[in-house]
Order: structure tokens, then C-alpha cells, then sequence
């Protein structure tokens, strides 16, 4: 359907500059401006799937038309790209404040040293975008006469959106309060173990799951339309999926457990912490 093919330029411009950035930082040897620019690459796609009418309008056909105010889209545009872009600012000041401070992510070492496997995770950052976004992109690529009125589902998805990103950002602000007490010698903890951490290993991760959760809870009322063929709503599945499959099977909790499998493997704390706190789930298996 013609609607698809309005997923075209969020894509270029999601792999367009993710490969930008390769061509700087690839060379250049250093990840430190790997989540900023992953935060940035949410943040053009965020406006081009928007204003992409209105882009093409201006640079390809010569109109001089103005952007649409961002208050003139559906409600329920509104509060997904404020949700992502919001949750983008967020992470990407965060991951960026803490990459800069530390030279870079331990887990990069040996990466930056191989072009080509650097290379491919710059690319594999555009595909998330993609991906995790999708429902967003293609809530966006709808008619604004078509959106269906926000009701009782639109509620939950944004309050499990809103409780989510607050666990996320509690976890994140009690590690690095953890780190700041260490540096300035209030405890010789080698691990965080308190708080979220108490309950979760990884309660970051936990929240982000929950993030594009209510995202996809979000838009799915829209994806139901008959704009789309039936069935569409199912892509809003991909957000959490591809999310979980990212934190659990790829880049996120398999890396940091054989790395704390490496640091604190004979320390019997780390024995105990992995065999009381489960590794996710707070109810699931340790």
C-alpha cells in the first residue's frame, strides 16, 4: 500500500546518518559518541517521519510552505513523538554524559579496534531505530483523519510509557549515585546490589522493555484503521519484541553478566547476588 512506501524516508535518514557517523567514528576508533549518536538518529527520524510532506515539499519541489505547528497533529501523534523524543533526550544525555566521563563503554574495547564489526553495530544502531520505532512511523504515516479518538487503552499504554521510563531512570540514578559513593570512598562494594538492583540485575533494561511497551500499546488503536491492510496492528509487536530481544539475547544483559562473571567470579557476594536477584524478571528465574 501507498502508505508503506511513506516508510522509506525514515529509513534513509535512519541508516543515512547512523552511516554518517560510521564514516566519522569508525576511523577515529572510539565509541564515545556511540549512544549520542544513537539518540540523535531517533531524534532526525522522529522529524522527518513528521515533516517528511513538508521536506520534500520545501527541498525537492520548491514550494515555499511552512511547517505545520507540532500542535496540529492528532493527539495521539503528540504524545508518541513526545514519548520518543523524551525518552531519546533522555538516554542519549545520560549514556553521552557517562561515555565522555569514563572515555567510552568497557564493552567497545576490542570493537573499535575492527572496522568492520564497528561498522555493522553503527548499522545495527539504524536498524533499532527502525524497528523499535515502527509503530510510531507508521502512526504517523496516517491521515489525520483517520485517527481513532484516544480512549481506555491509549491510557494504560501511556501510563505504562510514563511508570516505565521512571523505573528506568530511578535505576540509572541509583547506580550512579552508587559509583559517585565509591569514588568518594563511602562503601568498597564492587557491585550494586540495593535498590532496584535489589530486585532486578538489570532493572534499567527492565524499564526500557516497559517503555516501548506502552509505545506500542499506544499506537495500536491507530494501526487497527482501515488505511492499513488487516492485520497491521500485529506490527506494533515488533517495538517490544525487538526490544527484548536487544536486552536479553544481544547487546544488553548477555555482555554485562560475562562481564560480571569475569570481574567478581570468585567473590562468593556474586555467587549469592546471582542466586537471590533474579537476572530480569523480578518474579522470574535467578
Amino acid at each position: 500500500m501507498a502508505i508503506f512506501s511513506k516508510l522509506l524516508p525514515v529509513a534513509a535518514s535512519a541508516y543515512g546518518l547512523q552511516a554518517l557517523f560510521a564514516a566519522i567514528f569508525v576511523p577515529l576508533q572510539t565509541d564515545v559518541c556511540f549512544d549520542m549518536g544513537g539518540a540523535l538518529g531517533w531524534l532526525a527520524t522522529t522529524f522527518v517521519s513528521l515533516y517528511y510532506p513538508t521536506l520534500k515539499a520545501r527541498l525537492w519541489e520548491g514550494q515555499d510552505v511552512p511547517f505545520p505547528p507540532f500542535s496540529s497533529f492528532p493527539k495521539r501523534v503528540l504524545l508518541l513523538n513526545l514519548a520518543v523524543a523524551i525518552w531519546s533526550i533522555r538516554l542519549g544525555t545520560f549514556l553521552g554524559a557517562r561515555a565522555i566521563k569514563s572515555g567510552g563503554d568497557s564493552r567497545f574495547v576490542k570493537i573499535v579496534k575492527n572496522p568492520s564489526y564497528f561498522t555493522r553495530l553503527w548499522f545495527t544502531q539504524a536498524t533499532w531505530i527502525v524497528a523499535t520505532g515502527l509503530p510510531v512511523w507508521l502512526v504517523n504515516a496516517l491521515p489525520r483523519l483517520h485517527h481513532a479518538p484516544l480512549g481506555t487503552r491509549d491510557y494504560i499504554g501511556l501510563g505504562l510509557w510514563a511508570s516505565s521510563l521512571l523505573l528506568e531512570v530511578t535505576a540509572d540514578r541509583q547506580k550512579a549515585a552508587w559509583h559517585h559513593a565509591k569514588q568518594l570512598k563511602l562503601h568498597d562494594e564492587k557491585f550494586i546490589s540495593s535498590g532496584l538492583w535489589s530486585i532486578s540485575r538489570h532493572p534499567n533494561y527492565l524499564g526500557e522493555l516497559g517503555v516501548w511497551s506502552g509505545v506500542a500499546l499506544l499506537a495500536s488503536k491507530s494501526l487497527q484503521s482501515a488505511q492499513f491492510p488487516a492485520g497491521t496492528v500485529a506490527l506494533s509487536a515488533i517495538s517490544p519484541l525487538f526490544t527484548w530481544l536487544l536486552v536479553t539475547r544481544l547487546s544488553g544483559i548477555p555482555p554485562l553478566e560475562r562481564l560480571g562473571d569475569m570481574r567478581f567470579g570468585s567473590d562468593p557476594r556474586w555467587a549469592n547476588y546471582k542466586r537471590n536477584v533474579p537476572v530480569f524478571w523480578p518474579w522470574g528465574s535467578k
